[in-house]
């Protein structure tokens, strides 16, 4: 049923994310069913794939867009994967930038377990990001900032191509 009204509401690539989510959850299934894998284990990961899944549909609701940028969610506990030095969970804003690689996009309840959200900035837009902290910066200095807030009114995902490349 799930699956249909997604099919309705979203466009292939959004659709194709939610099938590999789907996946992914029965992969986990699989694993705890031969008692591969620790309850704790199981019981992260499925909660880890149903915050994915809000904040895909969230994110491909907001922007009635069809692309999702490469999501991450973490745990508390789990910042250390994405970050040397994690940062201060209260001081996050949504679509602040962090270390000109990701975006936050909120935190998310999934079970009894919180997970931060995060979209993988592409290269282009680390790039980008780059280029106006630059500017930023004093003349003689570099800027040491590891936090860049995003514009406000920049859309979480970035617009579709409106014209073929080039070759």
């Amino acid at each position: 049923k799930r699956a249909a009204r997604a099919k309705s509401e979203f466009g292939p690539v959004v659709q194709s994310y939610l099938g590999y989510l789907r996946a992914q959850q029965e992969v986990v299934d699989d694993r705890v069913s031969r008692h591969e894998v620790s309850p704790d284990y199981y019981r992260r990961n499925s909660n880890r794939i149903g915050a994915l899944r809000q904040m895909a549909v969230q994110t491909a609701r907001e922007t009635r867009n069809d692309y999702l940028p490469e999501l991450e969610a973490v745990a508390l506990d789990e910042l250390r994967t994405l970050f040397d030095e994690p940062p201060d969970v209260e001081a996050l804003r949504v679509s602040e930038t962090l270390n000109y690689t990701f975006r936050f996009l909120g935190a998310v309840r999934s079970g009894k377990e919180k997970f931060y959200l995060f979209a993988r900035l592409d290269p282009f837009e680390q790039a980008e990001l780059r280029k106006k902290a630059a500017s930023r910066a004093p003349s003689g200095g570099r800027s040491t900032s590891v936090s860049v807030p995003a514009a406000a009114g920049v859309p979480v995902s970035r617009p579709r191509r409106t014209s073929a490349p080039e070759n």
